[in-house]
């Protein structure tokens, strides 16, 4: 088995929580699934939101941005270089003075104070794996875009404000594995148990989770969560070896 590996870096990241019902907007830890998809479509040229929303209102029916529907089942490896995986983050407080909802209580324009939550200085190792679940010919075209630095739109690590550095690009041989003691990437927790000791007899004990977007509903297009794990405990028992590798000394996880 194959699967192309590169390098995402940037040197900050917002990728906002849309539960958040207060006055500062938050980010997930990580890139997550349904953002990493669509980075990878901006950069092979599939189209997004906007002109889903175009398409809508023109009458047609379209369940999902094209950049989904046509990437959706692609599976993805994301291992965060963040101190025991969590990565610094600082609240930036900034104006949207654009006006077009920015009112007052007299009905008169106003700034919007806009306070965000950014990740800094995010790296994680991507790994794209080459299984056949999405069509050939648009793998292929990711992997020579990625391969020779290539994209048809900017990619952003989240919005625009925050552009993305791809690097190190390159395919690896990727071996099945049997025995799993431990997993060096994000997974899903609900394939495993964890033990209470470190993998490594006297290693620094870490244990980072959080609710990750990995799919789009059809009806909304609402995220759709699973509960990704990073850590350095054992792991007991997996419940399927299926989608979990070994790339050189790395034992890894594609969901």
């Amino acid at each position: 088995m194959q699967a192309i590996k590169f390098k995402l870096t940037g040197r900050t990241a917002f990728f906002k929580k849309p539960d958040v019902n207060i006055n500062t907007y938050f980010t997930y830890n990580n890139i997550h699934k349904v953002a990493l998809i669509g980075l990878l479509g901006a950069v092979i040229g599939l189209q997004g939101h906007i002109q889903q929303n175009r398409s809508i209102k023109e009458g047609n029916i379209v369940e999902y941005p094209e950049f989904y529907s046509k990437l959706k089942d692609l599976k993805i490896c994301i291992k965060p270089f963040g101190k025991n995986g969590y990565f610094s983050k600082k609240v930036q407080v900034f104006n949207n003075g654009i006006g077009f909802y920015n009112k007052d209580k007299d009905d008169r324009p106003c700034n919007l104070v806009v306070k965000e939550q950014w990740i800094e200085n995010p790296v994680w190792e991507i790994y794209l794996l080459n299984d056949g679940s999405i069509e050939e010919t648009l793998f292929n075209k990711l992997e020579d875009y990625l391969l020779h630095n290539k994209c048809t739109y900017i990619p952003y690590l989240g919005k625009n404000d925050h552009p993305a550095v791809i690097e190190e690009c390159k395919i690896v041989n990727l071996e099945d594995v049997e025995d799993i003691e431990h997993i060096d990437s994000l997974f899903s927790v609900e394939k495993v148990v964890i033990g209470d000791a470190p993998y490594i007899e006297g290693g620094d004990i870490y244990f980072f989770k959080e609710f990750s977007p990995v799919s789009l509903s059809k009806q909304y297009n609402f995220y759709e969560f699973k509960e990704l794990c990073y850590t350095s405990l054992l792991i007991e028992e997996v419940v399927t070896n299926d989608n979990i590798y070994k790339e050189e000394e790395k034992i890894i996880a594609f969901f």
